[in-house]
């Protein structure tokens, strides 16, 4: 019987020695046998000692905070060469959106050839054709009049009347334009420059520039109809409404207020004014893009500032 248990303990004691050992002599480790390894590291002696710190894994970095890779300079910095529509935007001849449209049509010719492709560059040797005429990159210019009464906002008159263009023929060689349009008995601010691209966004309605006039009416001017002018005021062309009103003085005489608006349409504030039985009798622009008059005189002109051409660019 002894002898029977004894060779059945050596059996089990062979079957154990036999058998894979578990632990760092094994080829596989589960998971969780792998965790158990960390957790029993981290609690030994070792890892107790003063100054171990449990090493942290680094992780990766945001695309957001990431180093920015230097940008290339751009083509035109390099060799002096532009892209055609801006070429056509600098002469002075539409905006660069309108030359694209040009280019497509075949009507600009790059030494002698047509061309249509708008990614073309244009440097300083070449010469470039637009209606006959050759075109040259000018510098920019901006210039602000005090428009008196009784002058037209057009280059020329077919029937003679004075024009805003003989008040600013001496401001500048390059040909500039007026930004809108005063009509004839309306003073104030009138801008005019070369920049075809600068000139139609500051005239887009998407744009919404605002302007600001003095107005005198013919009567005083209620209060029940300055609040509608502020809210909406139905026109033929379709409703419009002031940004903002006030009376232009203290002293009582509510026939002089200041009103400021974004809408671009023909002779907008006299309408909404005759729209209330008011007529106006004097309307002066005192402010244009947020550029004022300061102390230019009436018929008087004068170069922006760089720090207002600065402003008009910022215009979105």
């Amino acid at each position: 019987m002894k002898k029977s248990q004894k060779a059945s303990g050596r059996g089990r004691q062979e079957a154990k020695s036999t058998s894979p050992k578990r632990g760092k002599d094994s080829e596989a480790k589960s998971p969780r046998a792998k965790k158990n390894e960390k957790f029993d590291a981290a609690k030994s002696p070792e890892t107790k000692k003063k100054g171990y710190k449990k090493p942290i894994k680094p992780s990766p970095v945001s695309k957001k905070y990431a180093p920015k890779r230097k940008a290339k300079p751009a083509e035109s910095r390099q060799d002096g060469r532009v892209r055609i529509n801006k070429y056509l935007a600098d002469a002075g001849i539409c905006s660069r959106r309108d030359a694209e449209q040009l280019v497509k049509s075949g009507a600009v010719e790059i030494n002698g050839e047509v061309i249509t492709d708008l990614s073309t560059r244009v440097g300083p040797e070449d010469v470039v054709k637009y209606g006959g005429g050759t075109l040259r990159k000018e510098k920019l210019r901006y210039v602000l009049l005090n428009k008196p009464k009784d002058y037209i906002t057009t280059s020329e008159d077919p029937q003679g009347r004075k024009t805003v263009m003989t008040l600013i023929q001496d401001a500048c060689k390059e040909r500039i334009y007026p930004v809108g349009r005063l009509d004839r008995n309306t003073t104030g601010l009138l801008l005019f420059t070369n920049d075809g691209e600068m000139a139609k966004k500051l005239t887009h309605p998407r744009y919404g520039v605002k302007k600001v006039y003095l107005v005198e009416a013919d009567k005083k001017i209620e209060g029940l109809h300055r609040a509608q002018m502020i809210k909406s005021v139905p026109l033929e062309d379709g409703e419009v409404h002031f940004d903002e009103i006030a009376y232009a003085s203290k002293d009582g005489n509510n026939r002089s207020v200041i009103v400021g608006l974004r809408s671009g349409k023909n002779r907008v504030v006299r309408r909404i004014f005759e729209h209330f039985g008011y007529e106006v009798v004097k309307l002066d622009r005192i402010a244009f893009a947020g550029i004022t008059k300061g102390e230019l005189t009436r018929g008087k002109w004068r170069h922006l500032t760089e720090k207002e051409i600065g402003f008009l660019k910022m215009v979105k």
